[in-house]
This record gives structure tokens, C-alpha cells and sequence, in this order.
């Protein structure tokens, strides 16, 4: 990729979150954060996330994916682009999500899983004992009609996966699945259903014993980092991915008492990919 396309394609969310950098504010369509060449108290760095671009109101400098690694790494244009190359871009769905917020759709229909492509699927993924955590959703957009395996969010938006797709309808959050018996104060924490699903397929899993954070994406950790702080244990199955192990750095170095399951696939991108060999 050149310049110019790595521009496009790579997120400056994932840029930012990649430096330990999150938002202190934000919207759906941009955010503040801290400015990232210098200590400051009041937020000033702007981030259009449909732009992909920032503006410092500090300096009045506007910045791009390539200048903000270039800021902090104090590096040339050729080394910003080699550090920009390692980023999985197939994980850049935020930029497409921000899009599909400006879009019209509809939920047609919510149904317990019986599409026979959406049974194929999930066996396909080893996860179709677990059918009963998602729905089958039917949803128009643009005047086309598609359907998918659901997921809820904190917010009633809806995680939409099946084969060919990987959307979210409505507002992006985080899904926190809370015990009533989870007397050690203990939550276990992934970034996407399909490895929470996962885990509970798992022989000797003791579901009563955690509640269960699924991120959906690891862009918004933000929102939950208060929350954590009221958990005893924190025991981490990220994907071993650039952004799952700058988010475990993170983690591990916020919080006390955290646990990193994601030795046990250490040889895989994530959890499922792993469970689909075993």
C-alpha cells in the first residue's frame, strides 16, 4: 500500500489506541482526546472519525494516520508507513459502522436461529450449542432485504454476523452479561461473541463463577474501564492481534489481579480460530 491508500484504509482510532491513546469524549462521529505531543488538562485533539483526521485546537495542526505516528514516534514518513503496514485492516469495520449509522434500515423480524444457512454457519464455527445467546435477524437497508446471526449490546444495538457480512445496526457498545451468583467478583472479557461463545462450548467452564464483558470492539474499552475497577479478577481471552495486545498491555498494566488466557491460543489469531482445530 502507499501513502495514500494507507490513509484511507487504516483507522485512526486503531492508530491512536495502538499509542494507549482513548477518547476522553466522544459521539458517534468524533472525539477528544488528550493532545499527543504534550501534557494537557482540558482535551484539544479532535478526531473525525469519518474523515479519518484530527485537528489540534491547541496548535492548529491537523493531523492524518501518518503524521500522528510520525508525532509520537518522532520518525520519518518511511518508518510511520512500515508501522502503519502491521495493522490488520480487515479489522477496520469502525469506519464502515460510522457509515452505516448515516444509513436508513429496519429490523424486519427477530427470531430464534432457523435459517438453515445461519445453522451452517454457527456449526461452522462450532458454536451452534450456544444458538440461544443469539437471533436470527432480518433487517432492510437500502431497500434490500438481508438477515444475519444477532448479538445485543448494552444499547440495543444489534452485532449482525453471517458469512459474507460483519455490521452493527443501531448505536456500538459493549455487551456485559452480569451474574447474580458471582460472589468472587470476577468477569472474563473478549472482543467479539463469537470467542464468548466460544469459551462457554469449553469443558470444566464454570459459567457461575464470572460475569462476561464482550466488547464488540476494542475501540470502545473506554467506556468500561471505570467498571472494571469494581472486579476482584479480570481474566482477559483477546485476540492476539495488534489491537488485542496493545488492549491487554493496557489492561495488565491498569489493573490489578488480571489473568491472560490468550496463551492458551497463542499460535492462532483468537479464540475460535483455535477451538475450530481442536
Amino acid at each position: 500500500m502507499n501513502c495514500e491508500q494507507i490513509k484511507e484504509i487504516v483507522s485512526i482510532r486503531t492508530v491512536l489506541e495502538s499509542f494507549n491513546l482513548f477518547p476522553v469524549k466522544q459521539n458517534s462521529k468524533t472525539a477528544f482526546y488528550f493532545a499527543i505531543d504534550r501534557e494537557e488538562k482540558t482535551p484539544s485533539f479532535c478526531v473525525d472519525f469519518a474523515k479519518n483526521k484530527a485537528f489540534d485546537f491547541g496548535t492548529g495542526k491537523s493531523y492524518d494516520v501518518v503524521s500522528i505516528v510520525q508525532q509520537v514516534k518522532k520518525c520519518a514518513i518511511s518508518d510511520a508507513l512500515k508501522y502503519l503496514e502491521n495493522f490488520d485492516t480487515s479489522d477496520q469495520i469502525l469506519k464502515v459502522n460510522v457509515n452505516i449509522l448515516k444509513k436508513s434500515y429496519e429490523i424486519l423480524k427477530v427470531k430464534e436461529i432457523g435459517h438453515l444457512a445461519l445453522i451452517e454457519y454457527l456449526k461452522s464455527r462450532k458454536v451452534f450449542e450456544q444458538r440461544h445467546l443469539v437471533k436470527e435477524i432480518h433487517y432492510q437497508m437500502e431497500g434490500k432485504n438481508y438477515f444475519g446471526i444477532g448479538f445485543y449490546n448494552n444499547s440495543g444495538g444489534v452485532e449482525i454476523r453471517n458469512k459474507y457480512s460483519k455490521i452493527c445496526l443501531g448505536k456500538k457498545d459493549v455487551t456485559l452479561i452480569k451474574n447474580s451468583k458471582n460472589e468472587k467478583k470476577e468477569i472474563c472479557i473478549f472482543e467479539g461473541f463469537f470467542d464468548f461463545l466460544t469459551y462457554l462450548n469449553l469443558p470444566n467452564v464454570q459459567i457461575s463463577n464470572s460475569d462476561f464483558l464482550i466488547l464488540n470492539s476494542t475501540a470502545i474499552f473506554f467506556k468500561v474501564e471505570e467498571k472494571l475497577k469494581e472486579y476482584e479478577k479480570i481474566v482477559l481471552f483477546l485476540d492476539n492481534d495488534f489491537n488485542g495486545k496493545s488492549l491487554k498491555d493496557l489492561i495488565i498494566g491498569k489493573y490489578e489481579n488480571v489473568e491472560d488466557c490468550s496463551v492458551l491460543y497463542r499460535a492462532f489469531k483468537d479464540l475460535n480460530e483455535w477451538y475450530l482445530i481442536t
